[in-house]
């Protein structure tokens, strides 16, 4: 691909960095896929103190997508389907993929998603504005990384930082989408039900279905560069249908 032609800008979920793309990040170049990656959002890191929110993880994709000076399509994962729902109708994105992620509509919050009841047995409230995984590593794995060995997902473990407890409670802006969109349904997941997945995905231009668990660029890879080239090379209309 020459220089100026589309890239792929990855947006990371929450708890997360640039470290749970790696695995994939080498299929996607060979694939011919230009890719960029937002190391950590401002909602995510070691300092509770120190946690942005959702306004803040916009802007700061939004000043990525300024320094990248070509078409971006925009996969967000997860918590990242908040975030990039947020730049729907930047004009410098062709193309939007919800990689088994949260998609919002207008003054909808991730809180909304959960309901009125208990967080999910894997998130910890600290009390200080800011969230932890579970230190029980198989209740983690269950939830998020059901299709990794034992020894693979204790390592994510260890990669996971805190995750802000404002990130969860901003509402979203939602503005009017200028561009076409991508959902990628991950048929196993644990974290964000199918039926879930299937109702936010409804939306979308186009739907494919991955037999995955929460995290496929961590499980496969391969299967997930298919499909995220399949929009970046091909364009729009290459987007596979469920």
């Amino acid at each position: 691909m020459s220089e100026g032609s589309t890239r792929l800008l990855l947006v990371h979920g929450g708890w997360a960095g640039r470290w749970m793309w790696e695995p994939a990040l080498g299929p996607l170049r060979e694939r011919g896929v230009r890719v960029e990656v937002i190391e950590r959002l401002p909602s995510a890191g070691i300092d509770a103190g120190g946690l942005g929110d959702l306004r803040a993880d916009a802007e700061h994709v939004r000043a990525r997508l300024a320094e990248i000076a070509a078409p971006v399509v925009l996969c967000g994962h997860s918590y990242g389907g908040m975030v990039i729902t947020e730049l729907a109708d930047h004009p410098a994105i062709g193309h939007s993929v919800y990689l088994a992620a949260f998609w919002p509509g207008e003054g909808q919050s991730l809180n909304d998603f959960l309901g009125d009841g208990p967080l999910p047995a894997w998130i910890v409230d600290r009390g200080n504005g800011s969230l932890a995984v579970t230190d029980d590593v198989q209740e983690l794995r269950q939830a998020l990384f059901a299709d990794l060995d034992p020894d693979r997902a204790a390592q994510a473990h260890e990669q996971m930082v805190l995750q802000s407890a404002a990130s969860f409670l901003a509402p979203s802006g939602a503005p009017t989408r200028s561009h076409p969109t991508t959902y990628v349904l991950c048929t196993e997941d644990q974290a964000i039900p199918l039926a879930a997945q299937e109702a936010m995905s409804a939306a979308a231009d186009h739907t494919v279905r991955l037999q995955s668990a929460h995290c496929p660029q961590l499980s496969h890879p391969e299967a997930l560069a298919d499909v995220l080239a399949g929009v970046v090379v091909s364009g729009p209309a290459g987007a596979p249908a469920a």
